[in-house]
């Protein structure tokens, strides 16, 4: 007895079962016929159903799997169909099926008869909705081959019925015992086939005479339909003639879901560009196709395209919006496998494909997968080249940030978006690092935000490209429950109080909301000072994703209108530097003269500028820095503590003095930019835990004290604010942001200003020693080995 189970048992002449193999679990069908005393004849024609079907082999004819032949019983194991009347009725309960499934059904059954009219010589002789049977894919099977005989008359005339549910189906030339009637080998069948046509639209045939009323059968098929079941039994046509009609321009059968069933039973014999071009047109169809097709036909063609085809990219797309129609446990054993198999392609195009659709399968993602072999491919996109693929993994993040462990989230991600928000040449990719920042800040340790989250957006806000600014602002706002009261009064306000004479009004406006919003929160601690642990509740609270519900708010705007431009500038200039306009110069390092203005065009602003304008390199310091960071000195393994150190110790002057080399000398490539240093703790906030002391006041400034305020005053000194008026107005440039250029400290203790100057001199004193120590290395570095480059 073979492997199989038997679950059910409709009634039929032969036993319909439900089944399933017990190796793989597969589900089959089993029909049994029981040999029963006095059915000789009947037991001969299911012996000879039996060998026909185990000897036929075509796509559209019920495929045989196994079988079983006793004294007492025949069991035929076949591929898992349901009859077509049970289907078609299950199908209506569910709201009927389209004409677009009952074609290709029908295209199905011809084909079929096709075949063994045409090539194998053999009458089916048993064509009705009893004989056809519908996988689960929905395709159209051709069974029931019990009453079938050869077309050339060798192994005797037609086998007797003898039911006659089943003789109605038999055209009227047969009822003429004389046999005049002169017919082609196959017309008995297509008028067969016409009573099936008639069967799918309108239902059980009650008598012949009710052909005659096509009734529910499409326009487009009626002329082909009265040709089956014409009373001459000459002009009924060939099964493939039928076919070539029904596939003529405005045909029944001439639609786009015909054509893409035949063109994936001959997809392995077709050359790659069609195959190209079939996958790309695929993904327009498949939401009219139906559900099971695309499940059990289309996604299977699909995998072995990219498996073991050339397609690429363009099966993603299809792939999943046929991803969709399964359920969890289908998608983790079908599509997860693939979609980690392509993040490690090399392709830029199946890269930025699945950046784009992550969101479809991020939720089936389980995090050992996506730390061990989905990061640490995605993090290459940092690095690329390509603008697109840069802001596309920049994006990712938001996605994949929830389900990474510490140390890739905290560390590695972290790592790059200082690099990317500090060097970028782009201003969008720039601006959607801070908005990804500010909405993953949630997700980090305490340790991390509390090191990171000031220092990235007050860089923001002196970005040249006005949205990073509003970008730096917003990321305040939208975190700030993640401050300490300390924190927002002395490290938050007076950055934002900065940008309230922001040259862009959008800055402006966003700044003094959010100078709003913190001075209510100190106002709110100020007058009730119980109120200081449920404000600060979540500052040194671990991670949690219900955090970020904010961020998502307040900085949703940027990620897709700034891929937008980023798209429009790649299009535009895929290689030429991108100019920016109308952004305000970035502040010259103290001691060195302010850059010339950059040029305003007399042209009216629009509401969004950004969005339409060009940007360019910022003096052309770090000019192509994406393109060619493969050609930077990345140091050797015995460095790498000690430059972490001299970061950590001079982020400032060190990145001012580069700033400052690279303005006067473009073709200058700072030996600093080892993004690896990066990781250095402090590398986020160094900018902004040492400002830089106030300018001494110009010679011969009195203090506000040394003046005769109340006294009688010759009229020849003139006014005293005079001179101070024309320093103010010659520096402006210069120190835009310093709010203690007039010695207004004078008027406070001595002390501070000695500690200011003790610190200012430290510093340059330490910076001399770095640069020093900097040219030393270079010096005695000389020329670069193989293999001593790091990448981290």
């Amino acid at each position: 007895m073979p492997h199989w189970i038997l679950e059910g048992s409709p009634p039929g002449p032969w036993v319909l079962h439900r089944g399933r193999k017990k190796a793989t679990g597969s589900p089959v069908s089993i029909f049994v016929y029981d040999v029963k005393p006095g059915a000789e004849e009947q037991t001969q024609v299911a012996k000879a159903a039996f060998k026909r079907l185990k000897t036929l082999r075509h796509p559209n004819i019920l495929a045989y799997i196994d079988g079983l032949e006793t004294d007492k019983c025949l069991h035929v194991v076949t591929e898992a169909v349901t009859p077509l009347g049970v289907y078609l009725k299950a199908r209506a309960e569910a709201g009927g099926l389209k004409e677009l499934e009952l074609s290709w059904g029908l295209h199905q059954i011809v084909k079929a008869l096709s075949f063994l009219v045409n090539d194998c010589s053999l009458i089916h002789n048993n064509v009705c909705m009893a004989a056809v049977f519908v996988d689960r894919a929905g395709e159209w099977k051709l069974g029931g081959l019990d009453y079938m005989y050869s077309a050339q008359g060798n192994g005797g005339g037609p086998p007797r019925k003898g039911i006659p549910e089943l003789e109605q189906y038999d055209p009227p030339e047969l009822a003429d015992g004389s046999g005049r009637a002169v017919r082609e080998k196959w017309s008995a069948d297509m008028w067969r086939l016409g009573c099936l046509i008639w069967e799918v639209f309108n239902g059980p045939l009650p008598r012949a005479a009710a052909l005659r009323n096509p009734g529910k059968i499409p326009k487009s098929l009626v002329p082909h339909y009265c040709e089956l079941v014409g009373a001459n039994p000459k002009v009924r046509p060939n099964p493939a003639r039928f076919l070539q009609n029904c596939r003529a321009p405005g045909g029944f059968m001439n639609n786009r879901f015909v054509e893409t069933n035949l063109f994936l039973e001959e997809i392995q014999i077709k050359e790659p560009a069609e195959k190209q071009k079939f996958f790309q047109e695929l993904s327009k169809s498949l939401d009219s196709f139906p559900e099971d097709f695309c499940r059990h036909k289309v996604l299977p063609q699909l995998l072995t395209a990219f498996e073991f085809g050339s397609a690429g990219a363009v099966v993603l797309t299809p792939l999943f919006k046929v991803g969709k129609f399964l359920n969890a446990e289908e998608y983790q054993q079908k599509i997860i496998p693939v979609v980690v198999k392509m993040f490690s392609s090399t392709d830029r195009a199946m890269r930025i494909r699945l950046l784009q659709q992550m969101e479809q399968f991020i939720q089936y993602l389980d995090e050992p997968t996506v730390n061990t072999q989905i990061f640490p491919h995605v993090v290459h996109g940092f690095l690329d080249t390509n603008p697109a693929i840069r802001e596309q993994t920049v994006k990712s993040m938001l996605l994949l940030a929830p389900k990474l462990n510490e140390t890739n989230l905290n560390v590695e991600l972290m790592k790059h978006f200082a690099r990317l928000q500090a060097k970028d040449e782009q201003g969008p990719i720039r601006c959607n690092t801070t908005v990804c920042l500010g909405k993953i800040g949630s997700y980090l340790s305490a340790s991390t935000r509390h090191r990171v989250l000031t220092s990235a957006f007050s860089r923001a806000t002196k970005d040249p490209f006005a949205p990073s600014r509003v970008a730096g602002v917003l990321g305040f706002a939208a975190t700030h429950n993640l401050y300490s009261m300390n924190d927002c009064a002395h490290k938050i306000l007076p950055v934002l109080c900065g940008l309230t004479v922001d040259p862009e009004k959008s800055v402006r406006d966003q700044a003094f909301k959010a100078i709003r919003s913190f001075l209510s929160k100190l106002e709110s601690v100020s007058e009730d000072p119980t109120q200081l642990a449920e404000v600060e509740k979540d500052v040194h609270a671990a991670s949690s994703p219900g955090m970020g519900g904010a961020a998502a708010s307040w900085a949703g705007w940027a990620v897709t209108g700034v891929s937008s431009l980023t798209s429009k500038l790649i299009r535009a200039h895929p290689t030429a530097a991108l100019a920016e306009t109308n952004v305000p110069q970035r502040p010259a390092p103290e001691g060195l003269p302010a850059p010339a203005p950059t040029p305003v065009p007399a042209t009216p602003m629009t509401s969004g500028p950004w969005e339409t304008q060009e940007e360019s390199k910022d003096t052309e310091e770090d000019s192509s820095a994406a393109d060619r960071w493969d050609d930077e000195d990345w140091g050797s393994l015995e460095q790498e503590a000690e430059s972490v150190l001299a970061q950590r110790d001079d982020w400032s002057t060190g990145n001012q003095a580069s700033r400052a080399g690279q303005a006067s000398n473009p073709g200058h490539r700072s030996q600093e930019s080892d993004w690896s240093s990066w990781e250095a703790e402090g590398s986020w906030e160094q900018d902004w835990q040492e400002p830089s002391p106030p300018a001494p006041p110009p010679e011969g400034t009195r203090l506000a004290s040394e003046y005769n305020w109340g006294g009688p005053e010759p009229s020849d000194k003139g006014d005293p604010f005079a001179a101070l008026s024309v320093h103010r107005e010659a520096g402006a440039q210069s120190r835009r942001d310093s709010w203690g250029d007039d010695n207004w400290e004078g008027l406070e203790t001595e002390s501070r200003q000695a500690k200011a100057e003790l610190a200012r001199k430290k510093r340059e004193e330490r910076r001399r020693e770095m640069e020093a120590k900097r040219a030393e290395k270079k010096a005695a570095k000389g020329p670069m080995k193989l293999g001593t480059r790091k990448l981290d």
